[in-house]
């Protein structure tokens, strides 16, 4: 039977018009399942938690070299409905451009490692094996995403020689980046306590915003670093400052601020937390309030350090572009850093301007162009 290829655009519409809010699973794994199976992928839905993921693998276990795509289909919230043009779900293709939430973050870039991956077993068998490991549970805490199918593939015998990570990758210019590592990323909470009182006596009570106030400007204006080999300079952003106090004439017993630290390889999300509760401790002293900190840290920098992988996709970029990609290790976080514990990753995307934007869209021309770049890279290779 002569395999049709598949259209990665008409599955990204599909893939659009499942409203898969995250967490919510909205038709879009039960989707790529069914379409997966019938092309002779294993699949299991791996949920966890209350998040769907679906695991599909084409090949033999015991196959020494297998390669894996990583993403996910859960999108951020749409927002305000009465600020889009467009159905959100509706994907509307018109002036050359697919609209939805989650064209461009990233069922687009499902779709074309869908598609790719289908019309390569299909065509030409690989020399190994092939897995797609898909969550629905990137957008929010990601407990329960690709750490779950992680969990399961490690549980399983799984194992994934290298991996691809189809998140949007490149600023303005399709095939101008791809990732090898990211920052890391730690959110910190303050809560200032002091005495409250009267305005007009304010030496009966003990401020708590000056004391804040110093915090936030020593923390703000100290300089982490000036960069590493592969890393940009860390950065200490003040999020929000707050008493929650209405009245001019009241001075408040406590004052909360957060910061966000994206840091590099230089640091450590637990020496850097060590240095923030030591900030703290030394303006409670010298105000005679009290700090109390809270730390979440969402992920370590890691990165993979240029070699055969980033190459390889480097080569299928540039071939398929005509642009020769940088290697960088900007932009927030991915579910990348839960794969580098368990293989080589690389992120290779399409432009990400619109993600997460109202009226979000991706260039048609650019799915095709995705789809092509990850053909080529399976080719390479598995020859």
């Amino acid at each position: 039977m002569i395999h049709t290829p598949i259209d990665p655009v008409s599955l990204t519409t599909e893939l659009v018009r499942c409203p898969s809010v995250t967490p919510e699973e909205g038709g879009a794994l039960v989707l790529l399942d069914t379409l997966l199976s019938a092309h002779g992928f294993e699949c299991t839905r791996v949920d966890r938690g209350g998040i769907s993921n679906l695991f599909a693998r084409w090949g033999d276990r015991a196959d020494p070299r297998t390669f894996g795509f990583n993403g996910h289909t859960d999108v951020v919230p749409i927002g305000d409905i009465n600020d889009w043009t467009v159905d959100p779900f509706g994907a509307e293709i018109k002036d050359g451009f697919l609209y939805g939430r989650g064209s461009t973050d990233m069922k687009s870039g499902v779709a074309a490692f869908a598609a790719a991956a289908i019309d390569f077993v299909q065509t030409t068998p690989p020399n190994g094996a092939l897995i797609l490991a898909i969550t629905g549970d990137e957008e929010d805490v990601a407990e329960h995403g690709t750490v779950a199918l992680l969990d399961w593939m490690q549980a399983n015998g799984e194992q994934m020689t290298d991996c691809l990570v189809g998140e949007p990758t490149s600023p303005n210019h399709m095939g101008e980046m791809i990732k090898i590592g990211r920052r890391g990323s730690l959110t910190t909470y303050f809560t200032v306590t002091g005495k409250q009182g009267h305005s007009a006596y304010p030496h009966r009570a003990n401020n708590p915003i000056p004391a804040m106030m110093r915090l936030m400007d020593r923390l703000a204006s100290h300089t982490l670093d000036d960069g590493t080999e592969h890393f940009d300079a860390s950065t200490l952003a003040v999020v929000t400052v707050d008493t929650g106090n209405p009245a001019t004439n009241v001075i408040p017993a406590e004052c909360r601020a957060t910061v966000n630290i994206r840091f590099n390889d230089a640091h450590t999300g637990a020496a850097l937390t060590d240095w923030l509760d030591d900030q703290a401790s030394q303006i409670a002293a010298e105000f005679g309030v009290e700090i109390s900190t809270k730390t979440k840290i969402s992920g370590e920098s890691f990165i993979t350090p240029p070699g055969a992988l980033s190459q390889l996709i480097s080569e299928a970029v540039q071939t398929e572009t005509n642009r020769t990609p940088e290697m960088s290790t900007s932009g927030g976080t991915s579910d990348a850093r839960f794969v580098k514990h368990h293989c080589p990753v690389v992120e290779c995307g399409l432009v990400g301007k619109t993600m997460h934007a109202v009226d979000e869209r991706v260039e048609v021309a650019q799915i095709h162009q995705l789809k092509s770049i990850y053909a080529r890279i399976l080719e390479r290779y598995f020859t």
